[in-house]
């Protein structure tokens, strides 16, 4: 979100934009599979929240596509060899043009898809840590979304650096520990047992 050659004032170059994006166009369809495996460990009365956050990580996903795809196989070529004009509209700069607003819509998604997610995670230990990664991930929405109209926002919308990193870390072992539990229930044929802390919301701890 940042621009490519080292702040949000900064204009995009062809080497900022591919080691900034690259790695970003990956990011979309990754938090999509994210969002589908919370959906299928959430228990029967949370599904409504998850499937809600499969469809705002979609969006997520759709959006942000677009927009890397597009800057790396059509911005990138014509910058690198100074042919930008006729591209003008495409041009990824911060505050300032039509993908960089399709970028912050994107992940202003991505916020209200956590937001939808977190409460999925309605038990205590590493099921809180998760709910409130999600959530401070979420409540980030309007600093992403109106950085456009007030462009020191950026600096809060940044914690997204902390923000999602931690949901996706502690998601994982979330997601380790469920499946060594499954395995360990169908190797002693045995129904899953969840714990008073994890009842209702169809998590294993």
């Amino acid at each position: 979100m940042l621009g490519s050659q080292g702040g949000p004032a900064s204009n995009s170059t062809p080497l900022g934009l591919v080691v900034l994006l690259t790695p970003s166009l990956f990011l979309g369809s990754s938090f999509l599979v994210l969002i589908v495996s919370i959906h299928h460990l959430a228990g029967p009365d949370k599904r409504i929240w998850s499937h809600s956050a499969v469809v705002f990580a979609t969006a997520y996903a759709v959006l942000i596509s677009i927009v890397y795809f597009v800057q790396l196989t059509l911005v990138v070529p014509r910058m690198m060899r100074g042919q930008i004009q006729g591209i003008e509209p495409f041009l990824f700069v911060p505050f300032d043009s039509f993908l960089y607003s399709v970028d912050i819509l994107g992940y202003s998604f991505m916020s209200v898809a956590t937001l939808f997610a977190a409460p999925v995670f309605a038990g205590c230990g590493l099921h809180r840590v998760v709910r409130l990664f999600l959530t401070a991930n979420g409540l980030l929405l309007p600093f992403i979304a109106l950085q456009v109209y007030y462009h020191p926002l950026i600096w809060v919308a940044a914690l997204w650096a902390v923000t999602f990193p931690g949901s996706t870390w502690t998601l994982a072992i979330v997601f380790r520990r469920a499946t060594a539990t499954e395995a360990l229930d169908q190797s002693h044929g045995v129904m899953p047992v969840t714990t008073s802390c994890d009842a209702g919301h169809g998590l294993s701890s």
